[in-house]
């Protein structure tokens, strides 16, 4: 698996997003309801498009079937309308903490014939975070 972004359309992708309820509360994944207030999450924010900071970054040696190994992982702090909203996610090269990142679509996060499930039964898609020189 490459760490290379992808060359795919970019209608296709789907974001990196946060959710935000009606009192402004933002968590990274969503939930049917905001841990701060209850409220139901009815906004979604899009963070690919955005440059967060690197808050702390592990590195897994032990990796599930068809994820790379040694896999790099970060949490990076995104600054929304004045409020902070932190996401985990693959690392493409290397990070330290307080490095700027951002978002990079990559078409494969893990290989699909290497795992349990059926391969067209989810999207294998997504995210990885690279430094921003």
């Amino acid at each position: 698996m490459s760490d290379n972004a992808a060359s795919g359309d970019e209608n296709d992708r789907p974001g990196l997003l946060a959710h935000r309820c009606p009192n402004g509360h933002l968590t990274y994944p969503g939930h049917p309801c905001c841990p701060e207030c209850g409220e139901t999450q009815t906004e979604t924010v899009d963070l690919s498009d955005r440059v967060g900071e690197v808050v702390t970054w592990t590195e897994s040696t032990a990796t599930p079937p068809g994820v790379r190994e040694p896999n790099t992982l970060a949490i990076v702090v995104f600054e929304v309308d004045d409020q902070q909203v932190r996401a985990i996610g693959q690392v493409a090269g290397t990070v330290e903490i307080g490095d700027t990142v951002e978002a990079v679509y990559v078409e494969q996060l893990r290989d699909p014939e290497a795992g349990i499930r059926e391969p067209d039964s989810q999207r294998w898609d997504g995210y990885r975070f690279r430094r921003v020189d």
